[in-house]
């Protein structure tokens, strides 16, 4: 992400000049922007350039600068970050994951708050619903349609009968989509179980235990299981157990197959957002949750699916490596 950096120190430099020349005292407007990402992985990366490029469109870059900050997964560190960003007066805050959401919503409720790369804003607690938020806080959800990745893994691997949901229990969004699933495996007959990581170092042992059970994996998206999935992949491929997950990212990692939404795209739907608070006056508390629902495509792990010995169809895509 050598172009966020950049941006960084462009937006340093930026803002020091306009503390000495008076801050807008020239009449151009020059929005500061916060945007606190949870971790660091392609998903949110892609979410988080789309939403710098697409905003850079719309208001030009020379009246824009970013302040990039990454949690580093932290939730202490998602924290910090948000109390800087009002401290600093920014005109709007970009919240790419669900913890950096909550960290933000918690630190301010007058200044805007965009989310991108969260599933469910409500269990979140961000937002009193999702189509009218009630508060300074609306965005885009990462929500594909989770019943469709049970359907795939059934469509991959008829003879599943046994489906293994892991996810990290810190991460409320995943339950979420746990929940999703389990529905879904429930009206189709087939049992699943649930393997819960409390944090990284836990994922080993959990997939070792779901793989040992199950003929099968789901995964939702899940920022924790994101940032490990050679871990998955060591232990699943090696016993010929098929992973279906919540998104592109970490299928290339660890899955056989995914039906996934672009998060470049989710970021560019929350630089609409953003552009319309910012130059359009509109109110978060009014601006209902929004959802990316063209693109969404049934992708496959080439690699995996070899290693596998699983005939993919020929209608699906393989995911570029």
């Amino acid at each position: 992400m050598k172009f966020r950096k950049m941006m960084g120190v462009t937006a340093a430099f930026l803002c020091a000049a306009l503390a000495l020349s008076g801050c807008g005292s020239t009449g151009e407007t020059a929005y500061r922007i916060g945007i606190v990402q949870q971790d660091e992985h392609s998903s949110l990366d892609a979410a988080t350039q789309g939403f710098e490029d697409k905003l850079m469109e719309l208001l030009g870059e020379e009246n824009i600068t970013f302040d990039y900050q990454n949690a580093q997964g932290e939730q202490a560190n998602s924290t910090t970050i948000a109390t800087k960003f009002v401290s600093d007066g920014c005109d709007l805050i970009l919240a790419n994951g669900t913890t950096a959401l909550q960290s933000a919503a918690a630190a301010t409720a007058d200044i805007p708050i965009v989310g991108t790369s969260v599933t469910d804003y409500i269990a979140a607690g961000a937002v009193n619903s999702n189509e009218k938020p009630g508060r300074n806080v609306t965005g885009v959800s990462d929500l594909a349609p989770v019943d469709q990745q049970i359907q795939l893994l059934m469509k991959l691997v008829p003879d599943t009968k046994k489906v293994g949901i892991v996810y990290c229990s810190a991460e409320p969004n995943s339950a979420y989509q746990a929940k999703l699933a389990e529905a879904e495996l429930d009206k189709e007959g087939i049992a699943w179980a649930e393997f819960t990581a409390a944090d990284s170092n836990e994922v080993q042992s959990v997939v070792t235990k779901a793989v040992g059970e199950c003929d099968a994996l789901y995964i939702p998206t899940d920022n924790t299981i994101a940032n490990n999935t050679e871990i998955v992949k060591n232990v699943a491929v090696p016993a010929g157990i098929p992973v279906v997950t919540g998104e592109e990212g970490m299928c290339s990692g660890c899955g056989l197959a995914t039906l996934s939404i672009s998060y470049y795209d989710l970021g560019v739907k929350a630089a609409e957002m953003a552009y319309e608070i910012l130059t359009n006056g509109a109110d978060p508390a009014q601006m209902a949750i929004g959802y990316v629902t063209d693109g969404i495509t049934e992708k496959y792990n080439a690699d995996i699916a070899e290693a596998l010995n699983i005939t993919i169809p020929e209608d699906m895509v393989a995911i570029e490596n």
